[in-house]
């Protein structure tokens, strides 16, 4: 994700790091070929006969971007939605560890066990929603024994989820914890298992392909036709109308496609590896564990991951 600070509007203009412009840069050389291609072919089409009217253009430019607004609006709420289950999550393992704190007042080590698990819950979906090795995290954060287990399971971050609750079973029987105070526990496991079945279904389940597919050639297609529409009335101002334009449309559909994957590690994804961070920050100072681990901060590029 991208955190900078206010910028003058001047400024804004010319940001590289964090646009799509980068991702888009090729496909508007080609567009920028394509446009002095028409320039330079216009007389010989000319002659022929062919002509290239901007009045479809206008009606298919229009349609293109209704349904690229469409596009961008559910993408978004996907970033959104993904977000809010992150924010979620974070004030779901602060009640539970407080509530875990309460209870245990003179045996801290109990309450380290269990923020211990709640912390590896959120380092290890960080790591199944990226599809990256989460094996380090989990060891350094629970013993080797229930690491083991955990690494055994083909869904680790619900069988850390499991080991919370069989955790909070085991308390119970002991009547180290009310059935009240349980209860309310339980409901806190119970919301950290929506959050966990919230993200997979976000990334498991991506817009629907034809929908997108459809999207992309038709703007690839406008986008490639445009020099020859505009070329009769701009002349060699062509180039520079139709990379602007081409501009608009192209880069709606790239920032579309990046913000439908929010989990990923593109510029304008959500910050998971922060967000982890934080919790687990979070989890050791309310156990008065210190020191710290350092807190992370955007990049010289202002990226936060």
């Amino acid at each position: 994700m991208i955190v900078r600070p206010h910028q003058h509007w001047f400024r804004r203009l010319f940001v590289w790091h964090g646009s799509v412009l980068s991702k888009i840069l090729f496909r508007l050389s080609l567009n920028l070929l394509m446009s002095a291609f028409a320039v330079i072919c216009y007389q010989w089409y000319e002659a022929l006969g062919v002509r290239l009217t901007t009045a479809p253009f206008s009606l298919l430019g229009v349609a293109i971007a209704i349904f690229l607004g469409f596009r961008n609006n559910a993408s978004y709420a996907r970033f959104t939605e993904a977000r809010l289950l992150w924010g979620t999550l974070l004030i779901t393992q602060r009640s539970l560890l407080r509530q875990i704190k309460s209870v245990f007042l003179h045996q801290p080590e109990q309450a380290k066990i269990f923020a211990d698990l709640l912390t590896a819950f959120s380092w290890s979906l960080k790591h199944q929603l990226r599809q990256t090795d989460g094996n380090a995290d989990l060891r350094r954060l629970v013993p080797a024994a229930l690491a083991e287990e955990v690494q055994r399971s083909p869904d680790p971050t619900n069988r850390l989820l499991l080991c919370m609750g069989v955790w909070l079973g085991e308390q119970r029987q002991r009547g180290a914890v009310s059935d009240v105070i349980y209860e309310g526990m339980d409901r806190n496991l119970d919301q950290l298992a929506r959050v966990l079945g919230g993200c997979e279904r976000i990334a498991n389940t991506p817009i629907p392909f034809a929908y997108s597919l459809i999207l992309h050639r038709t703007v690839y297609l406008f986008c490639s036709l445009l020099p020859f529409a505009l070329v009769e009335d701009l002349h060699y101002m062509t180039p520079l109308v139709s990379v602007f334009i081409s501009y608009t449309f192209l880069s709606l559909e790239s920032l579309a496609e990046e913000l439908e994957h929010p989990f990923g590690m593109a510029a304008n994804d959500l910050p998971l590896d922060a967000i982890c961070n934080t919790i687990e920050r979070n989890m050791r100072e309310m156990n008065d564990q210190f020191p710290l681990p350092e807190k992370m901060l955007p990049d010289r590029h202002y990226t936060l991951t």
